[in-house]
């Protein structure tokens, strides 16, 4: 089974990957991890003053301080996985690389950073139930 577990840093992504690694059945010895994180998009006033190798640089960067340590965290599990990042819209990205990657299912956490992130739902969670027609499961 491939899964795309969508990261944030935020503590409901260490709660869904706390619950992927407990439940065999999520990440048995067949199942391959797909961990992405998505960097909002800086403005293109901001990429034409700095450049683009910048703002790469910053994505990039911003995006590592997330996925490290959850690899540190999957390699000590020996679970299979990849880590990607993207730059965009958060819920579209982890749709896209669902798609891409032939997932079967997505786990990400109810709620994120962001102000918006705080509702009762999170708006990038709602934004994923909406757009994905593989089975998205939301840990709170």
């Amino acid at each position: 089974m491939k899964i795309v577990l969508a990261a944030d840093g935020s503590s409901y992504t260490k709660k869904a990957l706390a619950f992927l690694v407990t439940h065999e059945e999520f990440g048995g010895a067949d199942a391959e991890i797909v961990v992405v994180n998505v960097q909002p998009s800086v403005p293109p006033r901001v990429k034409s003053m700095v450049g683009a190798a910048a703002v790469n640089d910053y994505h990039r960067e911003e995006a590592e301080k997330v996925l490290k340590p959850i690899e540190k965290f999957l390699q000590r599990h020996d679970l299979r996985y990849t880590a990607k990042w993207a730059v965009g819209a958060p819920g579209a990205e982890v749709v896209k690389v669902a798609k891409k990657e032939k997932a079967h299912m997505i786990v990400m956490g109810t709620h994120g950073h962001g102000i918006l992130g705080r509702a009762l739902l999170g708006s990038v969670a709602q934004n994923v139930l909406t757009s994905c027609e593989i089975p998205v499961l939301l840990v709170k």
